[in-house]
Formats: C-alpha cells, structure tokens, sequence
C-alpha cells in the first residue's frame, strides 16, 4: 500500500518550498521601495529591521496556542511582514523630515517616536481588533482563519509595542553607522565653528 498526498494538503506540501523565497522576495521589494521613497540605500535598514520583531511574535503565538505551520500560517507571516513596515515607516518618515529640517538626529528620532506614537497605536489597536474575529472563529474552514488571525495579532502585537521603541534607535544607529547624523537642514548651515 502507499499513499499520496492530494487537495489543499498536496497544494501546501507544493508551496511549502516556495516561502522562503517568497519572504526573501517580499523584504527585497519593500527595501527597494523605500530606497526609492527615502532616496537612500540605509535609511530603508531602519524600518527593515523591525520586520523580524513581528515575524517572532507571531511565531511565539501560533506556538502558544499549539497551531501548525501551515500555509494560512504563513500568509499571516506575510501579512505581518507588510504591517510592521508600515509603523516603522511612519516613524522613520517622519524622523527623516526633522534630520533634513536640522534637527539633530537624536531629537529627530525621539521627536518622530512621540508624535507617531498615537497614530501608530491607534491604527495597531483597530487593526487588532478587526482581527480578533478570525483568531476566535469557529465551524467549517475555521482552521485557516484561526491560523492567519493568530499570527497577524501576535506579530502586530510584538511589532507595534518594541517598533515604538526601537525604531527610533535603529534610525539613529543607521545615520550613525553610515556617517549620515549630522543635521542637514537650515539648522545646519547656521551653525559657528567654535
């Protein structure tokens, strides 16, 4: 006798192979975006670096609640990815705007952080709660459901609590790495040597 896979579970064994290089091809996408956007090829390090942040706390909650890696799972993973660039993207954004306006890049750093915080934990809470529903289903094909809320709430948790804090330290950590943390704005210019 022998078996043979066959359905959604012959589909996922065929996908299976293909997410690494799906997420491989998603974060390089997203980096040339924001290269594009920024007009650097550092800046956008900033906001990359918080993308495993999500990926780690979805992960630790589909593991919580004893749930598969499947492909509904990582869907959600994707999903996750997508969503923790978002926040870090409004922090560096704005982080960016007060460096170029001459403000140290501490201060811009800290300054994006403050006035993106609500704005970011707003739009995080609502999303959580759209989610919640999925997370909880119940009844036929609730298995895929349950898999992609859980991974979306526990990798948007994770990312939007640690991103607030440390977006703004990668910011500062790639202008500092790449010899860019010197205002260069208005600011800038009307500095004396001493």
């Amino acid at each position: 006798t022998s078996f043979a896979w066959s359905g959604l579970s012959y589909q996922e064994q065929l996908s299976g192979g293909q997410a690494p290089l799906l997420y491989g091809l998603s974060v390089l996408v997203v980096f040339l975006c924001l290269a594009a956007l920024y007009e650097s090829w550092s800046i956008p390090l900033a906001v990359l670096l918080v993308i495993p942040l999500g990926l780690v706390g979805a992960v630790i909650a589909v593991w919580a609640r004893g749930l598969e890696n499947n492909i509904f799972f990582q869907v959600g993973l994707l999903t996750t990815m997508g969503l923790a660039a978002k926040n870090a993207i409004l922090i560096v954004e704005f982080a960016e705007l007060a460096h170029h306006e001459g403000k140290n890049a501490w201060d811009a750093a800290l300054e994006a952080a403050r006035l993106r915080f609500r704005p970011i934990l707003m739009t995080s809470l609502a999303f959580i709660a759209g989610v919640i529903p999925l997370a909880i289903a119940t009844g036929a094909g609730a298995q895929s459901r349950v898999a992609i809320g859980t991974a979306v709430i526990g990798g948007m948790t994770t990312a939007t609590v640690l991103a607030v804090f440390l977006v703004p330290l990668f910011f500062l950590s790639i202008l500092r790495l790449f010899g860019k943390d010197k205002p260069a704005g208005p600011a800038a210019a009307t500095e004396v040597p001493a």
